[in-house]
């Protein structure tokens, strides 16, 4: 009985330590705490902050603490949940300063990180656009210098005139030959 082979489910049936794949990227783990998007809450905090910051946020408050007041000095006293010194309205108030607060500052900090990277990307931008014209000013003067080497066109058009002159002068020489004997002076030589 030493060479019997085995029946394929009583070694399924045996607990055995599974093998661990590092080829498989191993199965989620259950977290206790529920994952949440921090960009979603930032996104949703900014859109409160831009909210409480304008007028329309103050005119709903003033209407709502308004209607409070009105209610709580003249409803029935049976009607009434909030008497004179408005303590719940205070809590109120407080509870939403309380959460206001943060809601900005973190709405801020993202304007603040935003605001950096565009900062950045000027900068970066900024660099660019001085070595770009650091080149092109190194070019300009390359020329500059190449084009004192070169035959300018106004240079090249005084050259033409002055050899157009000098033909002239001699077609007329062979042409007047005693005008031109007589035009000059013994000293001309």
């Amino acid at each position: 009985m030493g060479s019997e082979e085995r029946d394929p489910r009583a070694v399924a049936d045996t607990p055995r330590r599974s093998r661990i794949r590092l080829d498989q990227p191993l199965p989620p783990r259950r977290k206790i705490l529920p994952d949440y998007d921090p960009e979603a809450f930032g996104r949703l905090s900014e859109r409160i902050a831009r909210f409480l910051g304008t007028g329309r946020f103050i005119v709903w408050m003033t209407v709502l603490i308004i209607a409070w007041v009105a209610w709580n000095v003249a409803a029935p006293d049976a009607l009434r949940f909030d008497t004179y010194p408005f303590i719940f309205l205070t809590l109120m108030l407080s509870l939403q300063a309380s959460y206001a607060a943060p809601l900005i500052l973190l709405a801020q900090n993202r304007q603040d990180d935003r605001d950096r990277v565009n900062l950045e990307q000027d900068r970066k931008q900024n660099e660019r656009s001085i070595a770009d014209t650091e080149y092109l000013s190194r070019e300009v003067a390359a020329l500059r210098i190449g084009l004192g080497e070169v035959a300018t066109r106004d240079w090249i058009r005084s050259e033409l005139q002055d050899v157009l002159k000098e033909l002239e002068e001699q077609r007329r020489a062979e042409v007047f030959p005693a005008d031109s004997e007589r035009g000059r002076d013994v000293d001309d030589r």
